[in-house]
C-alpha cells in the first residue's frame, strides 16, 4: 500500500498518489470522484452509478444517524459510502470479489470513512449474525444462479426494515393481475404478457456470463413480495424500496428451509 504524507498527524492524499493506487487497483466497475481523481472516468453507463443514483436518492431517509446498513455486493463500495455520508452509524459493504474490497476499502480511507468490508457471498448472510436497519441489494440479483433463495437468506437472517432493491428487467413492464390459483388444465394465462416470467440465460448476456436469470417486472415484485418484502415505492424503473414484513407461514410453508437453518 502506498504510504500516505503525514501532516500535523493528519492523514493526505496527494492527486498523484490517489491517481497511482487507482491505477495499481485495475479497472473499476464504479466511477467514484477520490478528491477530484476520477476512477473510471470512461465508463461505457457513463458516470455509473452516481448518474443513476441521483434518480432515485430521495426515496431513503436523507438522515441515516443511529441506524445500520449492510451493502450486499458493494463492489467499489459507491453505495456504502453514500449512506456513511448520509450519518449511518454502522455501515457494512460484502462482495465476493476481493478485488472490488481492495478498491472500496482504499476509497472509505481517502474520503475518511470508517466503513466494514468483508469478503462474503449473499448466500453466506447468516454469518454476520445480525440484522440491519437497511438492507442494499442492487445489482446482484441478476448474477445469481439461485436468486430468490438470496432473497430469503436476506429475509431470514439481515433485513430489519428496510430493503433497497434493483434487478435488470427485461420483457414487458406490464402487470397482470394474477390469481391465487389456478387449474391444472389453464395454459393460456401463462401466455399474457404481464404474467411473471424469468428469462434464463444459458450462455452469455451482454458479454457477461455471470448474467444468469433476467426478470420481468412482474416477475421481479412478485418474487420480493414471496419473500417477505412490502413495496413502499419505486423511485425508478428498476429500483425498489421495500419493508420486510413477517411471512403468514401457513400460506408459504412450501418455502426453501435452508434459509431458516442458518446460524
Amino acid at each position: 500500500m502506498i504510504e500516505p504524507i503525514e501532516t500535523d498527524g493528519t492523514t493526505v492524499w496527494t492527486r498523484e498518489r490517489i491517481e497511482r493506487r487507482v491505477r495499481e487497483l485495475g479497472e473499476w466497475f464504479h466511477n467514484l470522484d477520490l478528491n477530484g481523481v476520477r476512477t473510471a472516468p470512461r465508463h461505457f453507463l457513463g458516470d455509473y452509478p452516481a448518474a443513476k443514483w441521483r434518480t432515485f436518492a430521495d426515496a431513503l431517509p436523507a438522515d441515516l444517524s443511529g441506524r445500520s446498513v449492510l451493502d450486499i455486493g458493494c463492489n467499489a463500495g459507491f453505495y456504502a459510502i453514500e449512506m456513511k455520508q448520509r450519518g449511518a452509524e454502522r455501515v457494512i459493504g460484502i462482495d465476493s470479489d476481493e478485488a472490488y474490497l481492495a478498491q472500496a476499502r482504499f476509497a472509505a480511507e481517502v474520503k475518511g470513512l470508517d466503513i466494514e468490508f468483508r469478503r462474503l457471498s449473499v448466500y453466506d448472510v447468516a454469518d454476520l449474525g445480525e440484522t440491519f436497519d437497511l438492507v442494499i441489494f442492487m445489482g446482484v440479483f441478476y448474477h445469481l444462479r439461485h436468486p430468490l433463495l438470496a432473497l430469503d437468506l436476506i429475509h431470514e437472517h439481515v433485513a430489519r426494515d428496510l430493503l433497497l432493491f434493483q434487478s435488470m428487467q427485461r420483457g414487458t413492464r406490464e402487470i397482470e393481475t394474477v390469481g391465487w390459483d389456478y387449474g391444472f388444465e389453464e395454459r393460456e394465462i401463462f401466455e399474457r404478457p404481464g404474467f411473471p416470467k424469468m428469462h434464463f440465460i444459458e450462455h452469455r448476456y451482454s458479454g457477461d456470463p455471470t448474467n444468469w436469470w433476467i426478470p420481468n417486472r412482474a416477475c421481479t415484485e412478485a418474487m420480493l413480495r414471496s419473500a417477505g418484502f412490502d413495496i413502499l415505492a419505486r423511485p425508478e424503473e428498476e429500483v425498489y424500496v421495500c419493508r420486510r414484513t413477517e411471512l403468514n407461514m401457513e400460506n408459504w410453508d412450501h418455502r426453501a428451509v435452508y434459509p431458516c437453518r442458518g446460524g
